[in-house]
């Protein structure tokens, strides 16, 4: 699995500069109509401004894009940037956000919080049930224990069997102590509480699949090196199961989608020296086994970017979200999306 060992495979691609200025993390969610919807942060910087998470929405299989509403305008001088987003069966969508909020001192406007101490903000819970154009907001998150700060969502919002709703956070003790929960709602995503832990102490962002009867798959980050560890789930979430690495290290976060024709795709952010871009990996089997990576999106002369985010249109297109700072063409923050089909 070495970078060296990645090239690009026969697939036949097409990129846009989807949404420009902007640091976005890029999630991704496909409604009945065929129309995706990113939810982005709206600030061209690492997460130290104010700023909102903003929904964006594409009706041509991700070439164009508009905004589309605010769903979790952040509360100055903190921000909205952390995000699970995702929708249910009946077509609700939902974006889970956080930030950060820094702790002033006398005189500071906090505009710009590069160096001062920041707290997270609690969760907000944002529903739409008209597609992205309006939200409604509540705080709905509980905490994993008495004593924990708020946690941080990330990744998917899936829906399991029986109209269960789940997604994951992760605590934020500090920067080398992280725990993933898995976080499940069964009020049609009004409250949301821990029903297990994914993994503990060295894992932090991560995003989950549903494979049927109480069956899950959760590519976490780690704290430590920042590789993606593989875990399972046969009893809906109560209790995990390592089931080994599926990257090197730098190589972050992961986002996992059942294709049309069963197989798994992890698609996942590159940031080994002299490789910044987008990796992917297919599985057939469940995630048992895996193929060997391909480098999906090379970002040339990046040194920010990746948070890959995946849907796959009528047609078998797969579109891939991300973020760069900057790639040979363009200079900017910048959504940027890759429209590719998988050859045979």
């Amino acid at each position: 699995m070495s970078p060296d060992a990645m090239s690009p495979d026969a697939m036949s691609r097409e990129r846009y500069i989807a949404a420009d200025n902007v640091c976005a993390w890029p999630n991704l969610t496909r409604l009945d109509d065929g129309t995706l919807l990113a939810a982005i942060y709206n600030r061209p910087v690492h997460g130290r401004w104010h700023g909102d998470v903003e929904c964006w929405a594409s009706a041509d299989d991700g070439r164009l894009w508009e905004r589309r509403s605010a769903a979790a305008p952040g509360e100055p001088p903190g921000n909205r940037m952390n995000v699970a987003a995702g929708r249910d069966a009946a077509g609700v969508c939902f974006v889970i956000a956080s930030g950060w909020t820094p702790v002033l001192e006398p005189g500071d406007s906090g505009e710009e919080f590069a160096n001062q101490q920041r707290t997270v903000l609690p969760a907000l819970v944002c529903r739409s049930e008209d597609g992205g154009h309006t939200w409604t907001r509540a705080e709905g998150v509980a905490l994993p224990d008495e004593s924990a700060p708020p946690p941080i969502p990330f990744g998917d919002v899936v829906e399991g069997d029986g109209g269960l709703l789940a997604c994951t956070m992760y605590s934020w003790q500090d920067r080398q102590n992280n725990t993933c929960w898995f976080y499940v709602s069964d009020d049609g995503g009004y409250t949301w509480a821990p029903r297990g832990v994914i993994g503990a102490d060295d894992y932090n962002e991560t995003d989950i699949l549903h494979l049927g009867e109480g069956r899950w798959l959760a590519a976490c980050r780690t704290v430590r090196d920042a590789h993606l560890q593989l875990f399972r789930s046969d009893d809906d979430g109560a209790t995990w199961a390592d089931a080994g690495p599926l990257t090197l290290p730098r190589q972050h976060p992961g986002h996992l989608l059942r294709l049309a024709d069963g197989r798994i795709l992890l698609v996942y952010g590159l940031r080994n020296p002299g490789l910044w871009g987008v990796g992917a990996r297919l599985s057939a089997d469940g995630g048992n086994t895996w193929d060997s990576p391909r480098l999906l999106v090379d970002f040339g002369n990046a040194t920010d970017g990746g948070y890959p985010s995946s849907a796959q249109c009528a047609d078998g297109t797969i579109v891939t979200a991300y973020y760069a700072n900057r790639v040979p063409a363009h200079d900017r923050y910048h959504m940027g999306v890759v429209r590719w089909q998988v050859e045979e």
